[in-house]
């Protein structure tokens, strides 16, 4: 142990630091303790890890079970059976309503519009009376000009009497022939007055008539664009009225000209081609006519054609300038394998059904898709009577076993009941 001296004159040691402490000596008490602890910290892991991982088998245990009972138990469907059956063939393209006639009415004179016949909206017929301009101005004219005839059909008389007279005279030699030739020049010029004179007298009458306007074609009048007390001028450009022959009313639409060999000789042969026309969603026919006319030209920008077809329209379910989705019946497949179209899935390479054997087993069938009106398909490789699911996709799978839910049990002829059920998610074989 070092001894510490205090040298003379420094008596304050509190700025000394303190003497060093000997190490504590540990037992072997201490070091016991220690690998009981680490030995107790040793163990509680590896019962903890030990339990997790058994948890862990246990679970995958109930897993396993649960998914061998799901896989034993029988999957719930719906199914349909495959009929024959005709299956129409369309051309689907987006149309335009577009009416047979529209008139915009001008006036042809002058004149203040004294009285309006028609309500915004209102349907009319040929010759219903639209509006009236002021005629009394086109009646004094037609009163002159029926005195300027009468007066020029007096003078022609005149003349005619003269000449009468003078081919008398001339008889007996009482007068020249050249007075004769005279007065029938008279009364020639007279008989080209009185024609100019009718003239006048006709186009006071259709001046008069103009006056008073009439719908020239059964339609709809549009909204009113002039009102009593406004004037208008004859060959203004400003229309006094439109009127819209809604019955019948046409649909023109584009389609391919792939398709011109398949419809140009039909229509010319004067076959009824049918044409429906569709809402917006494809969903609910609002109309059903039939082709009446086809372009005389391809459109080389678009490769399409333009076709025209014309219905009935006796509910007025079609409207001027709407679009509509048209659907033209192109012609018939006899004899078709037909199938509800939720029935067909796909994957990634093609289209395929689920057969439903007799032994309650589902197998999968590469079909080849054809034409479909929306709930019946058009297919290929099944047969009339194969039963096929039409939903329980999300679980069905080759080979699983199948519970119907709509009674059948095995494949039935084509007069069976179809029942298109609901789709379900697309299933890879």
């Amino acid at each position: 142990m070092p001894e510490w001296t205090v040298k003379p004159g420094l008596e304050d040691t509190s700025t000394l630091p303190a003497p060093p402490q000997p190490p504590a000596v540990r037992g072997p008490e201490h070091s016991a303790r220690r690998r009981i602890r680490v030995w107790v910290i040793a163990i509680l892991i590896v019962l903890g890890v030990g339990g997790f991982l058994y948890h862990q088998h246990q679970a995958a245990l109930q897993e396993r079970k649960a998914k061998e009972n799901e896989a034993s138990r029988p999957i719930p469907v719906t199914t349909a059976t495959a009929t024959n059956g005709e299956m129409p063939i369309y051309v689907e393209a987006l149309g335009t309503v577009t009416p047979v006639y529209t008139v915009t009415i001008y006036s042809r004179v002058q004149g203040q519009i004294m009285e309006v016949h028609y309500r915004e909206g209102q349907m009319v017929h040929k010759g219903d009376p639209l509006l009236d301009i002021d005629p009394r101005p086109y009646e004094a004219a037609l009163t002159q000009a029926e005195g300027q005839l009468a007066h020029d059909n007096a003078m022609l008389n005149e003349a005619r009497i003269d000449l009468d007279r003078y081919r008398s005279a001339l008889s007996r030699n009482a007068i020249a022939q050249q007075q004769v030739y005279d007065q029938e020049q008279t009364v020639h010029q007279d008989e080209g007055t009185v024609q100019n004179d009718q003239g006048a007298v006709a186009n006071a009458k259709v001046n008069l008539v103009y006056c008073h306007i009439t719908s020239p074609i059964d339609g709809r009048v549009g909204l009113r664009l002039v009102d009593p007390g406004n004037i208008v001028q004859a060959n203004s450009t400003t229309a006094l009225v439109v009127v819209t022959q809604l019955q019948p009313i046409t649909v023109i639409f584009n389609v391919a000209e792939d398709y011109l060999s398949e419809i140009e000789p039909q229509l010319r042969n004067g076959k009824k081609m049918k044409v429906e026309a569709l809402d917006r969603a494809q969903e609910k026919t609002i109309a059903t006519g039939s082709l009446l006319a086809l372009d005389n030209q391809v459109d080389t920008t678009t490769g399409t054609v333009k076709l025209r077809a014309i219905f009935d329209n006796r509910d007025n379910a079609l409207f001027p300038n709407q679009f509509v989705n048209a659907r033209l019946l192109v012609t018939t497949e006899q004899n078709a394998v037909l199938v509800p179209s939720p029935a067909i899935q796909h994957n990634s390479q093609q289209a395929f059904v689920y057969v439903i054997n007799q032994d309650q087993t589902a197998s999968v069938r590469n079909v080849t898709v054809g034409s479909s009106n929306g709930n019946l398909t058009a297919v290929q490789s099944i047969q009339a009577g194969d039963v096929v699911a039409v939903n329980g996709f999300d679980k069905l799978q080759d080979g699983a076993k199948v519970q119907v839910r709509n009674g059948e049990r095995k494949p039935k002829g084509p007069s069976s009941e179809q029942n298109t059920g609901s789709p379900g998610g697309d299933q890879a074989p």
